[in-house]
C-alpha cells in the first residue's frame, strides 16, 4: 500500500491537500476550544447583561453553552466533510491536468530511451504563454528534436565513413587479388597505385581523427599576436608549387598596415590550407585563385576567391558540412575527402570568428571568407 502511495503522484496530492484541510479543521477546533469559552459570555453579557445571567442561574447557562457548542461543532463537522468532498474533486482536476501531461512524458522518454527519437508530447496550453508544465514541454520537445537530429547525423556519418572507407580498401583489394592471380604483373607502376590508395586511406582516417577533435573542443588554442600578412605568405610559400604543377595562378592581395590578430598560428594556417586546398581540387587549369585580407568591422577578414565550378545557391547552407560536395559526380581523388571546409569552420568559431561561402553561381567561380577578431 505504501509503495503504491509512493508511486503514484495523484494520490500523494490528494493526501497532501487533505492534510492541509486537517491542518485548518484542528487548528480551528483548538482554537474554538480556547476561545468559545469566553467569547460565548461575553457575548451574552453585552445582551442580557451580568444581572441577567445571575437570575438564569448556572444551570441555564450551561445548557445554552452546550447548544451552542454541539451546534458549533456540528457546522464544523459539516464543513470537514465539504471540504474533504473537495478535496477530493480538485485533487482529480488536478490529476488530470498535471499528470496526464506528465505520463505523456514519461511514455515518451521511455521509447526515446528505446531509441525511437521521433517521440514529441502535446504543450498543454499556449506555446506563447505557456506555464512550468507547458514550458517543461517545450523544453523536452526540444531535446527530443535535439536528440533526433544528432541521431540522423550519426547514421549519416557512419554510412559516409563506411562509403569512403569502402573506396579506397576495394581499389586496394582488387589489386592484391590481380596480382595474386597474375592478371597485373608486379612492376612499379602497380605497387605505386596500391600505395597511392592506402595514402589516400590514411589521409582520410587522420581527417576523421581531427574531425572528432574539433567537433568535441579536445584541443587548446595557444592564442598569441600574430601578423595576418605573415599567415598568408607561408601558407602560400607552401603551396606554390602545387598550385605550378595544377597550371592555376595563386595571387594574393593583402591590405596594409593590418593589426594583429590573437590567433593560434598553427589552427589558422590549417584553414588556410583547407580553403585553398578546397579551391585548387575545384579550380580547373588555367584558373585563379586569390587570398585578399582586409580590416572590417573590427575583425581581420581573409578571402579565398577561385574562378572553379561555383557553388548552386541551394548549396550554400550545407557547404560546410561534413562529407559534403558540390559535384556529386567526382571522385574522392578529384573532390577530396570533404570533411576539410567543416574542420576550418569550427577552428574559426573556436577563435570567435565566422566563416561563409559565397557564389554567384555554377561554373562562376566561389569565394570563401572568414573573420578573426583583431588584436586590441
Amino acid at each position: 500500500m505504501l509503495g503504491r502511495i509512493r508511486q503514484r503522484l495523484g494520490i500523494k496530492l490528494f493526501i497532501s491537500y487533505l492534510v492541509i484541510i486537517l491542518t485548518g479543521i484542528i487548528v480551528l477546533a483548538a482554537s474554538a476550544e480556547l476561545v468559545i469559552p469566553a467569547a460565548f459570555r461575553n457575548h451574552m453579557s453585552h445582551m442580557m447583561g451580568e444581572a441577567m445571567i445571575d437570575m438564569m442561574g448556572n444551570h441555564m447557562g450551561e445548557d445554552l453553552y452546550t447548544s451552542f457548542r454541539n451546534a458549533f461543532n456540528e457546522a464544523l463537522s459539516r464543513a470537514a466533510l465539504a471540504a474533504f468532498l473537495s478535496a477530493l474533486v480538485v485533487s482529480v482536476f488536478i490529476t488530470r491536468k498535471v499528470i496526464t501531461p506528465l505520463r505523456e512524458m514519461t511514455a515518451a522518454s521511455q521509447k526515446i530511451a528505446d531509441g525511437q527519437y521521433e517521440q514529441r508530447v502535446k504543450v498543454p496550453g499556449s506555446t506563447d504563454d505557456a506555464d512550468e508544465l507547458g514550458k517543461l514541454a517545450i523544453s523536452f520537445n526540444q531535446m527530443a528534436e535535439k536528440l533526433d537530429h544528432t541521431e540522423s547525423m550519426r547514421q549519416q556519418l557512419i554510412g559516409d565513413v563506411a562509403h569512403e572507407l569502402r573506396t579506397p580498401l576495394t581499389s586496394i583489394q582488387g589489386s592484391l587479388e590481380a596480382l595474386m592471380d597474375g592478371v597485373l604483373p608486379p612492376t612499379q607502376e602497380t605497387f605505386q597505385t596500391a600505395y597511392h590508395e592506402a595514402e589516400r586511406l590514411k589521409r582520410l582516417v587522420d581527417d576523421l581523427q581531427e574531425l572528432s577533435r574539433v567537433e568535441a573542443g579536445a584541443y587548446e588554442l595557444d592564442l598569441q599576436p600574430v601578423s595576418p600578412t605573415a599567415l598568408v605568405q607561408t601558407t602560400v610559400e607552401r603551396f606554390s608549387r602545387r598550385f605550378i604543377e595544377n597550371s592555376v595562378t595563386l595571387e594574393t592581395s593583402p591590405a596594409p598596415d593590418l593589426p594583429y590578430i590573437m590567433a593560434d598560428r598553427g589552427r589558422i594556417e590549417q584553414v588556410l590550407v583547407n580553403l585553398l586546398e578546397n579551391a585548387l581540387q575545384y579550380t580547373p587549369p588555367g584558373g585563379k585563385v586569390t587570398i585578399s585580407t582586409r580590416l572590417y568591422d573590427g575583425d581581420v577578414q581573409f578571402s579565398v576567391s577561385d574562378t572553379g565550378i561555383g557553388i548552386p545557391e541551394e548549396h550554400l547552407p550545407v557547404v560546410f558540412t561534413r562529407f559534403f560536395r558540390v559535384d556529386k559526380s567526382r571522385s574522392r581523388p578529384g573532390g577530396g575527402s570533404g570533411i576539410g571546409l567543416t574542420i576550418a569552420r569550427h577552428l574559426v568559431e573556436a577563435h570567435g570568428g565566422s566563416i561563409r561561402a559565397e557564389s554567384p553561381g555554377r561554373d562562376q567561380g566561389s569565394v570563401f571568407t572568414f573573420s578573426i577578431p583583431a588584436s586590441s
